[in-house]
C-alpha cells in the first residue's frame, strides 16, 4: 500500500482565486470581464472537493467580442518588426519569472498537481518556452531572392495568418496555454484561447502577464466557457483564420468537422497510448524507474505518459515485481505538502472513469498493485492509487483505450520484431520509448516505431527547441520548436518582372502578334 503524504498544511496560503479574478474570468482587450452566458461554473480543488472559484461562463457574445479585439489588434501587432515582438516576449519571460510562485500555486490548486511538480516542471518549462519564442520571433524568414524564370526574380515571404482560435485541455493548463499562445504571437498573429472550464486560472494569469509585459491589448484574449458553446463558436467563427486544438481524438474530429466548414488552417494534438519497449539487454533498474516516473507523471494525465510496457520475456517477471514495489512506495497526499509524490486526478468523474477501466480489466487481466481509491485522509479528493496491470491481451480494452490515469499495463514479448509490432498496434502515435544498451537495436526501434517522439532509455522529457506532435490518430502539427513557429505563418510567393517591357514574350502565346 502506498505511503501517505504528510499532514495537510495550512490552506490559507493557497492561491486566492476569488480575490484575484473578482472582475470576471474573461480576458478580452486587455481587461477582465464577466461572461454573458447566464451560467456559472465552479473551479474545484480536486484534492478536497472544495469549490475555490466561481465564475460566469462565456457565451457566443463573449467569443465575438474576443475575436473582434484580436482582429483589431492584428494590424498593429503583425506590422511590428520581429525585433519589437522579440523584445516584448523577452519582457514577458521576465514577468513570468517574477510571478513564478503565483503560477505554481494556481496550477497546483486547480489541477491537484504536487506543488513541487509545478515549481520544477510546469512553470520553468513555460518560462523557457517564452524565452525560446522570444528568440524565434527574430527569425521569421522566407527564402532569398533568385531568378528562377529568366526575366523574373522570385522570393518567398512568411506572413502572419490572422486571428488564431485555440482550445487547451485541463491536464497542463499553463503549459498548453503557452504552447498555443507563444508561437502564434511570436509570428505576428493575435489569439483567442479557450482553456478547459475546469482550469481557467493560470491562463488568465498568463494573459495578464502578457499585458504587464507591454504586449498590446487584444493580442492575447481568454474566453472561459463550455466546449459545446464557446468552443464550437470559436472554431466556427468566420473571422478566425486558424484553429489549434489539444484534447481527445474524439473531440478533435468534431473540431476538424467544424473548422472544415470555413476552410481554416488546423492544428490538432490529440490522444496517445505510448508504448514503453524494454529489450532484454536494457538496464533493468533504469527501465523500472523510468516506467514508474513515465506512467505516473501528472497522475498519468499526460498523453505521452508510458501506458503500455512491452518487456522482453527474460526480464518480464522481475520488471513486474520491481515496478510494483516502486509504485507501492509512491506517496499520495496533499498537493501543497512537500513530500507528496502523486496528487489526485482532475475530478471525481475522471477518477471514477479510470477506476471503471481497471475494474473491467479484473475479468481478463491481473491487477498486480493499486486498483483502488485510498480510504484514509484523502477520501474526499479524486485520488487513485498507482496501478499496475499484467497479463492482459493485446486487443483488450485496458491495452488499447486511452485511460488517462495512473495505470500502467505490462505485456511480455519474445522477438524484437514482435516488440516493435506490438508497440505500433494502436490507433495512436504520439510518443514512445525504447530501452536498450545496444545502439543498433535502439536505432532500429526509433526508425520503426510510428510516433512523433521516440525516447531512448528515458521517457517524458521535452525541450523547447524540439517539436512535439503525433502520427496517426494522435493528430498533426507540432508544438514547440521552430516547426511550431512556422505553422503559425503562411507563405507567399512574390515575383518581379525585370524587363520593364510592356509586351512580354509569353504574351504571344495568349494573343499572338496583335498590336
Amino acid at each position: 500500500m502506498q505511503n501517505p503524504g504528510s499532514a495537510t498544511p495550512d490552506r490559507s496560503d493557497r492561491f486566492p482565486a476569488q480575490e484575484r479574478f473578482a472582475e470576471g474570468a474573461q480576458y478580452i482587450g486587455g481587461r477582465l470581464r464577466h461572461g454573458t452566458s447566464g451560467r456559472t461554473h465552479a473551479v474545484v480543488d480536486p484534492s478536497t472537493g472544495d469549490e475555490v472559484y466561481t465564475y460566469e461562463l462565456a457565451g457566443a457574445d463573449d467569443v465575438d467580442a474576443a475575436v473582434a479585439a484580436a482582429r483589431a489588434a492584428f494590424p498593429g501587432w503583425s506590422g511590428a518588426t520581429p525585433g519589437e515582438r522579440s523584445d516584448a516576449l523577452h519582457r514577458f519571460a521576465a514577468v513570468l519569472t517574477e510571478r513564478a510562485e503565483d503560477f505554481a500555486r494556481a496550477e497546483s490548486l486547480q489541477c491537484g498537481k504536487p506543488l513541487k511538480l509545478t515549481r520544477e516542471f510546469d512553470v520553468p518549462g513555460t518560462i523557457d518556452n517564452t524565452a525560446f519564442f522570444a528568440g524565434a520571433a527574430r527569425h521569421l524568414q522566407g527564402q532569398s531572392a533568385g531568378e528562377y524564370s529568366g526575366d523574373h526574380t522570385s522570393y518567398v515571404r512568411r506572413e502572419a495568418i490572422g486571428v488564431v482560435g485555440s482550445i487547451a485541455p485541463w491536464n497542463y493548463p499553463l503549459q498548453m496555454a503557452a504552447w498555443k499562445i507563444l508561437p502564434a504571437i511570436a509570428a505576428g498573429n493575435t489569439i483567442v484561447l479557450k482553456p478547459a472550464e475546469l482550469t481557467p486560472l493560470t491562463s488568465l494569469l498568463f494573459a495578464q502577464a502578457a499585458t504587464e509585459a507591454g504586449i498590446p491589448d487584444g493580442v492575447v484574449n481568454i474566453v472561459n466557457g463550455l466546449g459545446l458553446v464557446a468552443g464550437e463558436h470559436l472554431v466556427g467563427h468566420p473571422d478566425v483564420a486558424m484553429t489549434s486544438f489539444t484534447g481527445s481524438t474524439g473531440v478533435g474530429k468534431r473540431v476538424a468537422e467544424i473548422a472544415t466548414a470555413t476552410v481554416k488552417r488546423l492544428h490538432l494534438e490529440l490522444g496517445g497510448k505510448a508504448p514503453f519497449v524494454v529489450f532484454d539487454d536494457a538496464d533493468p533498474e533504469a527501465a523500472a524507474q523510468g516506467a514508474v516516473a513515465g506512467s505516473l507523471i501528472n497522475t498519468g494525465q499526460d498523453c505521452t505518459a508510458a501506458t503500455r510496457a512491452y518487456v522482453q520475456r527474460p526480464l518480464y517477471d522481475a520488471f513486474v515485481a520491481r515496478v510494483a514495489q516502486l509504485m507501492d512506495g509512491v506517496r499520495l497526499g496533499d498537493p501543497f505538502a512537500p513530500d507528496t509524490d502523486l496528487g489526485p486526478l482532475i475530478s471525481h468523474v475522471q477518477r471514477d472513469r479510470v477506476a471503471a477501466f481497471v475494474d473491467r480489466a479484473r475479468g481478463y487481466a491481473r491487477v498486480v498493485t493499486g486498483g483502488e481509491a485510498p480510504q484514509e485522509d484523502l477520501k474526499n479528493g479524486a485520488y487513485y492509487r498507482p496501478t499496475l496491470v499484467a497479463d492482459a491481451a493485446q486487443d483488450s480494452e485496458i491495452v488499447q483505450a486511452e485511460i488517462f490515469g495512473p495505470v500502467l499495463v505490462v505485456l511480455p514479448f519474445d522477438s524484437d520484431d514482435e516488440g516493435i509490432r506490438l508497440a505500433n498496434d494502436t490507433p495512436y502515435g504520439l510518443a514512445a520509448s525504447a530501452w536498450s544498451r545496444d545502439v543498433y537495436r535502439a536505432n532500429r526501434a526509433t526508425r520503426e516505431i510510428k510516433a512523433g517522439c521516440v525516447w531512448v532509455n528515458d521517457h517524458i522529457p521535452i525541450i523547447s527547441e524540439m517539436p512535439h506532435g503525433g502520427y496517426k490518430a494522435s493528430g498533426f502539427g507540432k508544438d514547440m520548436s521552430a516547426y511550431s513557429f512556422e505553422e503559425y505563418t503562411q507563405i507567399k510567393h512574390v515575383m518581379f518582372d525585370n524587363t520593364a517591357v510592356a509586351r512580354k514574350p509569353w504574351h504571344r502565346t495568349v494573343f499572338g502578334d496583335c498590336q
